[in-house]
């Protein structure tokens, strides 16, 4: 296999793939790529059994194959040249060589044989969509996800298919987070699948805030995104998420509403003075008003007080500031509402137009 290509041509794809290569692997073949080189087309496949991503790009091919290269060292490489430098890179037996201005880099390589590529997508449901709005519903719960729970199946991201909506939901037990879009799709039953999140944040990653319509196949056990030059594909984890409607409360009508900056800068100016393990603050609500008192060990005091509307009359409520401020920060409406059943319920944060932005944050004893 032999092939020429730009530097800034390769480094972008390179830089794609080579972000689910793991440093330390079991397999040797893991910490390489797939490189392959036909109909003037070089395809480059990383996967760390997981996630697998593949990007294209056009190339200057002079002898077609495939085989694996170490994937950092091919990246560091990359990065260390200048721009505007053509590289050729040509692979013979267990070696490839590569040729770029004055310098002359040989690495090992591994056969494309022992390589893992997942097999196609048995495709159940499939949803073209915006790429901005799937990464907007992404990001909007992503933060939300558990990190190295025991409840393996909380840490990943809920994608549920309704007739003629997509939804993301994730949780950490301690808040929750759910987006909507509309989507044209047409399913019998509710389905749901939870992609793992690491598979979450590459995608995160790769998505950009672009109008073209991208599309997403939904199989028995994994997920693919076929974009303009690659295809992001993960598996799912196997497991049954919990009932997060239940977690909704209902009937929540102490509302507060107000200007989202506001209150944000409020708690942030407030969470100086928190306790730094638990991060406590206290909601305390009257008609038009909203109090943000912090203590700390050290017995030091924030207040802070902000203008709202509200017809509540003495309510106060204590929460984990930085999943409030997660929640106003997920919103991008100007005027933001807080919902609240009794001062032991959790409360429903959301934009005063659309419900399809919602926000759960379990209460904090103080």
């Amino acid at each position: 296999m032999k092939f020429s290509i730009q530097r800034e041509a390769l480094l972008r794809p390179l830089t794609q793939v080579a972000g689910v290569v793991e440093r330390r692997q079991t397999l040797p073949v893991l910490s390489n790529l797939l490189v392959r080189a036909s109909d003037n087309r070089l395809m480059l496949t990383g996967t760390d059994l997981e996630v697998e991503l593949t990007a294209s790009v056009g190339v200057e091919v002079e002898r077609e194959g495939e085989v694996t290269i170490p994937a950092r060292k091919l990246l560091d490489i990359c990065k260390a040249l200048q721009d505007g430098t053509r590289l050729d890179l040509d692979f013979s037996a267990d070696k490839a060589t590569i040729r770029a201005g004055s310098g002359r880099f040989t690495l090992a390589t591994l056969p494309a044989n022992e390589f893992p590529v997942i097999e196609d997508v048995e495709v159940g449901e499939s949803v073209q969509i915006k790429q901005s709005d799937l990464k907007r519903i992404i990001e909007g719960t992503a933060f939300a996800m558990a990190n190295q729970d025991v409840r393996y199946y909380l840490n990943g991201l809920l994608l549920e298919l309704r007739e003629g909506l997509l939804r993301c939901v994730a949780t950490d037990g301690h808040r929750l987070a759910i987006t909507d879009v509309d989507a044209d799709l047409a399913v019998d039953n509710v389905r749901q699948m939870i992609i793992p999140r690491k598979g979450v944040l590459e995608l995160q990653r790769l998505l950009e805030n672009d109008d073209e319509p991208i599309t997403v196949q939904f199989g028995r056990s994994h997920v693919r995104v076929a974009l303009d030059d690659g295809t992001f594909t993960s598996k799912l984890i196997d497991g049954k998420f919990p009932d997060y409607e239940a977690v909704v409360p209902m009937g929540a009508d102490l509302v507060v509403q107000g200007e989202r900056d506001d209150i944000r800068d409020a708690l942030h100016r407030a969470a100086i003075l928190s306790n730094e393990k638990y991060r406590g603050v206290r909601l305390e609500l009257a008609p038009n008003q909203m109090r943000i008192v912090a203590h700390n060990p050290e017995q030091e005091e924030a207040v802070e007080e902000v203008e709202v509307t509200s017809e509540i009359d003495q309510l106060a409520v204590g929460f984990n500031v930085n999943y409030v401020l997660d929640a106003l920060n997920a919103l991008d409406t100007d005027q933001i509402q807080l919902c609240f059943k009794d001062a032991n319920s959790s409360c429903l944060c959301k934009s005063p137009e659309s419900d399809h932005a919602r926000h759960v944050v379990m209460p904090l004893r103080l």
